[in-house]
């Protein structure tokens, strides 16, 4: 691309960044903290003070404190649709783009949306919204962070279906943490303030029990640390100029721990707030028919997963697996690769080759770092 055509599209993405609405993100530990009730809170505040503020979906679990906020605010309609011979409700989406208030309340960010929606997740209706020109309040609870996914589900055992990419979080112009202690946390629900009183004894029974209240506590507090290291880096640039990091990483189509490895990529890449790829070296073993069909389906699903995620996927072929890594990190500029555990067939075949030799030599010489991870 011409140097000039570079510039007008620089000049170009300013002129949309500075367009698109402000966005704001009420994150907590588990449902019950209080995310809803603050936005709410936030939109009474604002309304008194003449800012044109509208509910385009609030979710108040007929919690009595949180649905008395919503008194005197204006509501926009949910669209209605029939599914599977239901009457279901959703965030009108067009409806209020064709209002265009200053703010929208939208909870649930991470809720999937009924089939024959325009988006398959409100977080993406939330970015149509954004890019109207409409500032966007939402929330979201820990365990809907696409690459935290394993981790909350050691914690609480809990598979979470619904999730969001963590670009969402990153797009934010602000993270606010609602935390509770574990105890408070325990003794809301004991009063009833977020479960009725039938499931409250197979909620403390299953996830709102102290020590995976205080993990999940941890994730969040450093979830939202994170955010604000990445603002100060953007905004804030220091004077000295600092090492640019770039990760890479590295699976098979057939190793199980593929997509661990993908999202503690992100997650590092997150944390780091710079760039990551994901590497996958196609030998001649693995080529058109070779490779079975379920391996591809595998295969195909971890690229979408890092592609949701924000990594570039390279696909390259090449016999040998340590030399198109070697290229890879060479053309990319990456100063981490990160790779699974040894016993992995990945790792096995890198150790086997003598290029590998020839790999950590250039990653000594560059300044590389290799990541085990478990």
């Amino acid at each position: 691309m011409p140097e000039q055509e570079k510039n007008a599209e620089h000049f170009l993405n300013l002129i949309r960044k500075s367009r698109r609405g402000k966005f704001k993100i009420y994150i907590g530990m588990s449902a019950g903290v209080g995310k809803t009730y603050r936005m709410l809170q936030e939109a009474q505040t604002l309304m008194r003070n003449g800012v044109d503020v509208k509910i385009g979906y609030i979710e108040t679990h007929n919690r009595t404190e949180t649905h008395a906020l919503l008194e005197g605010l204006p509501i926009i309609p949910r669209r209605e649709l029939f599914y599977k011979g239901k009457a279901l409700e959703e965030l009108d989406v067009q409806a209020v783009i064709n209002l265009h208030p200053e703010i929208v309340i939208v909870d649930e960010l991470a809720h999937t949306n009924i089939e024959g929606s325009k988006n398959n997740k409100r977080w993406q209706d939330v970015m149509d919204i954004l890019d109207a020109g409409i500032n966007v309040i939402s929330a979201v609870n820990i365990q809907h962070i696409e690459s935290l996914h394993g981790e909350v589900k050691a914690i609480t055992n809990v598979d979470v279906a619904e999730r969001i990419p963590d670009s969402v979080l990153q797009q934010a112009d602000e993270v606010v943490n609602i935390d509770l202690t574990a105890d408070e946390l325990i003794t809301r629900l004991k009063e009833g303030k977020i479960y009725a009183a039938d499931k409250i004894e197979i909620a403390l029974r299953n996830f709102f029990q102290a020590d995976r209240i205080l993990q999940l506590r941890e994730l969040a507090l450093k979830e939202v640390a994170s955010q604000v290291e990445r603002k100060i880096e953007t905004e804030l640039p220091r004077n000295v100029q600092l090492k640019t990091e770039r990760f890479l990483a590295c699976i098979s189509s057939n190793h199980e721990i593929a997509k661990k490895v993908i999202r503690k990529t992100a997650r590092l890449a997150s944390y780091y707030n710079s760039k990551w790829y994901l590497l996958y070296v196609q030998t001649p073993k693995e080529d058109g028919d070779n490779i079975g069909l379920a391996a591809q389906r595998h295969l195909i699903n971890n690229f979408k997963l890092a592609a949701e995620l924000g990594a570039d996927i390279i696909r390259i072929k090449n016999n040998n697996i340590a030399k198109g890594i070697f290229e890879a990190t060479t053309q990319k500029e990456i100063t981490t690769i990160c790779i699974g555990k040894p016993h992995l067939n990945l790792f096995k075949i890198i150790l086997n080759t003598a290029v590998f030799n020839q790999l950590l030599n250039k990653l000594s010489a560059s300044d590389i770092d290799i990541v085990i991870l478990s």
